[in-house]
């Protein structure tokens, strides 16, 4: 039986830009970062609030896929076609200021929308992502 979701990989450009976006920026926290002996770096960081959840930072490259396919992740990567995912906030609108002032550039500005507010920004790494405020109630 499945008892727990541990990781989830997100593919980026560059594990060093990366690694500033994720930490500096956003405020993850890091979990693992080291380098194994064939030269893969394995670095993985958390949300603030979800030590248990480790998002694996990974740069697309040989022997994790076959070498033909590392050109086609890597083209989807520079054109920032990755969606990462959904990241809550409590207040949508203070987080975009915040994260703005960091250089993070957004998509759609905080808009209301049918389940919440949601601002759309992109890590500057490939991916793109929803941040969103559900409603108070």
């Amino acid at each position: 039986m499945i008892t727990k979701f541990t990781h989830a990989s997100l593919y980026v450009r560059d594990q060093a830009k990366a690694y500033d976006v994720y930490v500096n920026k956003l405020g993850f926290k890091v979990h693992t970062d080291m380098t194994m002996e064939n030269g893969f770096r394995w670095l993985t960081v958390t949300p603030p609030n979800q030590p248990d959840v480790e998002i694996v930072l990974a740069e697309p490259k040989e022997p994790m896929f076959d070498a033909d396919l590392v050109p086609h992740i890597r083209a989807l990567l520079d054109k920032d076609a990755m969606g990462g995912g959904v990241l809550e906030a409590d207040d949508c609108q203070k987080t975009y200021e915040q994260l703005k002032a960091k250089g993070i550039v957004f998509r759609k500005p905080p808009t209301k929308e049918f389940y919440g507010i949601e601002a759309l920004f992109e890590d500057g790494c490939g991916n793109w992502f929803s941040l969103t405020e559900h409603p108070k109630e």
